[in-house]
């Protein structure tokens, strides 16, 4: 089996080198960069399971950066960063980052963080259905892409992807925080539930709900998510 591979996107070479000898020696292929303009070249020859990226970038608005991965790239993007103020953390998550870790870091901490988003059902070898047809919408999970009713397409990123899995396999029923976080990993908390805050509130913008009153999605408060809807898997 190919080892995962994990970009990393940072302008000090002493971060660099402590992630690649980290995750190298975790079991993972890595690709080090120092801007921003290497990194997205390198993208069009490779396609990494996961991201990881600086937002003080040289060359670079660090978070235009994740924005760009989260609509182009099948990708996981972990924000790495010194800028440990809510706001920016808050920004980094609504435009797409999956996690975001404060430095200094522990390089233990980044692993495990890159495993959370790596971990989740990859089935026994049987083949894993790819396609789902609801309420007039076509998910492609093998080309991160929404296709809607009026045959408009829309990409997501790998984060809502699971999420939306997730719902599309449990239809008509209660999704809880607690199986999320046993889904996808990561802590119990203020964080982990603005992660997924997020995620969903991306679905939802992109299958056009109404954020009042959304008809696939409904948020059942205190509990957890309902995904309305018959679902055809192919």
């Amino acid at each position: 089996m190919t080892r995962p591979l994990v970009a990393i996107l940072d302008d000090e070479p002493e971060i660099r080198r402590i992630l690649s000898d980290a995750l190298e020696d975790a079991g993972f292929r890595t690709l080090a960069f120092a801007r921003a303009r290497e990194f997205e070249a390198a993208l069009k020859r490779a396609s990494p399971d996961v991201c990881l990226v600086d937002l003080g970038l040289p060359d670079r608005d660090g978070l235009a950066v994740v924005h760009r991965l989260a609509l182009e790239s099948g990708a996981a993007i972990i924000i790495v960063s010194g800028r440990a103020q809510v706001q920016d953390r808050v920004a980094g998550l609504e435009l797409g980052a999956d996690d975001y870790i404060i430095k200094p870091f522990e390089p233990a901490e980044v692993v495990a963080r890159v495993r959370a988003r790596l971990r989740r059902g990859r089935g026994d070898g049987a083949r894993v259905p790819q396609t789902a047809r609801f309420a007039g919408w076509t998910a492609r999970f093998d080309r991160f892409l929404l296709t809607a009713p009026d045959g408009a397409e829309h990409p997501f990123g790998q984060a809502e992807g699971e999420v939306l899995r997730l719902f599309l396999e449990n239809p008509n029923r209660l999704v809880t925080r607690a199986q999320m976080q046993e889904r996808f990993g990561g802590t119990a908390g203020e964080s982990f539930d603005r992660a997924m805050d997020v995620r969903i509130s991306r679905l939802r913008t992109k299958l056009g709900e109404d954020p009042r009153n959304p008809r696939l999605i409904k948020t059942i408060y205190g509990a957890g998510y309902i995904f309305l809807g018959d679902v055809i898997w192919e």
